[in-house]
């Protein structure tokens, strides 16, 4: 059934007068959700409560080990059931009311940009499990204070919530799946075309436009794969060992993120080999996982973007369709220079970038040398942006590919 069309100024139909009066009513569950978050203050009381008394039977010496094992349970207890608290009111909030805008911020947990009803019934039962596990755990501690009958309801009551559990996991399952079989099809019910097949792994390729990732991939890997990394790097596998010097502070910082927030720069200086690209990577990595989207490129990738877009007449339109991306990450700078209008081109990404989205650059020689790289009079102002709100990292020490294929030859 179609839709029918009228003027922009001629009213809504009736109809949808009526569905969205019908939509407007899903704040009517907003208080409850409010009254879900007084409940939690409610357990927060009586963990305190529970743990002071623990603390004071311990100190007097009236705590005996079984005491001590069911006062603990008790304390899991109420932490579990607040767990369980937290899915719903924040699950059930972002999934029936209305959507949480927590996209970029750090603390954003995985499971929320891919909350739907299914997930969260499936959670909510594999919690309600967990709370079950600890009831019955308590009961078997305490089996002496505990009837038969009771232990015997307590195990039956627990078995039903791990099949109810593993019941709803699997109709969760083929429901799931229909979605994504949904998404995957076009208007006319046709897939679309799967178009030409990955790059090897190992191989650059000139950069793409940021395309939206497969119905099948959501949320960080999405924004990883399309972000165009060489490789995966992580910040936790760095050497921090192999260069002779560097801040490690300044990583730690960088590491945070909140250069990207604040529309801030990072430039990684330093020789061949030193860890420059893994940094850079990694805090991409890092980014894409906090809900940003990233694009990578060596230097000279960016500069055949530009000059495409600049031959086609269309650069404005390229470098506003890049604020999409708070960060963008230009690596190598220094290994190929540049002619006078290319230099202009990379001019007017770092000005458009200034101080209304992020830019990560690796480059083998300083800042102050970078007009042996960019021709023309555009390095210094160039520089002169970008450097202005940048934490600058100097890496010094020997090639680490170098000294691996050294260790090799030696051995």
């Amino acid at each position: 059934m179609q839709a029918s069309t009228g003027s922009p100024g001629s009213p809504s139909p009736p109809t949808a007068t009526l569905g969205y009066a019908l939509f407007a009513t899903r704040w009517l569950q907003a208080p409850l959700y409010f009254g879900l978050v007084a409940v939690q203050g409610v357990y927060v009381y009586k963990f305190f409560y529970e743990l002071w008394n623990l603390i004071v039977r311990c100190v007097t010496g009236r705590a005996t080990e079984t005491y001590v094992m069911l006062a603990v349970l008790k304390l899991v207890d109420v932490v579990m059931i607040a767990n369980l608290l937290i899915m719903v009111i924040v699950g059930g909030y972002e999934t029936f009311v209305s959507r949480i805008g927590l996209q970029g911020h750090r603390d954003q947990p995985e499971w929320l940009s891919h909350v739907n009803p299914n997930v969260l019934k499936v959670k909510l039962a594999t919690a309600i499990v967990g709370i079950s596990s600890v009831h019955l755990l308590q009961m078997f501690v305490d089996v002496q204070h505990t009837s038969r009958h009771s232990l015997l309801w307590g195990t039956v009551i627990h078995m039903a919530f791990i099949v109810s559990a593993a019941i709803l996991a699997y109709m969760s399952g083929p429901m799931v799946a229909r979605a994504e079989q949904a998404a995957h099809r076009d208007g006319h019910g046709h897939r679309p075309d799967p178009g030409p097949p990955a790059a090897p792994a190992r191989q650059r390729v000139p950069i793409p436009a940021q395309a939206p990732p497969p119905a099948e991939e959501t949320g960080a890997e999405a924004r990883i794969r399309a972000a165009g990394f060489p490789a995966r790097k992580e910040l936790e596998d760095f050497d921090a060992g192999h260069p002779r010097d560097f801040d490690r502070e300044a990583v730690a910082r960088l590491g945070k993120l909140d250069f990207v927030a604040a529309r801030r720069n990072a430039v990684f200086v330093g020789p061949p080999g030193t860890g420059k690209t893994h940094l850079a990577v990694a805090l991409g990595v890092r980014a894409c996982q906090a809900g940003h989207r990233v694009l990578f490129a060596t230097v000279a990738e960016w500069a055949g973007r530009l000059g495409r877009a600049r031959a086609a007449g269309r650069l404005a339109e390229e470098l506003a369709a890049l604020d999409d991306c708070p960060l963008l990450i230009v690596d190598e700078v220094g290994y190929v220079p540049f002619d006078a209008d290319t230099s202009r081109l990379f001019f007017q990404l770092v000005a458009h970038r200034y101080e209304r989205g992020s830019l990560i650059v690796t480059t083998d020689r300083p800042l102050g040398r970078w007009d042996e790289v960019f021709g023309g009079p555009s390095a210094a102002a160039m520089v002169d942006r970008l450097a202005h709100h940048a934490e600058i990292v100097r890496l010094d020490g020997d090639s680490y590919r170098t000294r691996r294929a050294t260790a090799a030859w030696a051995d």
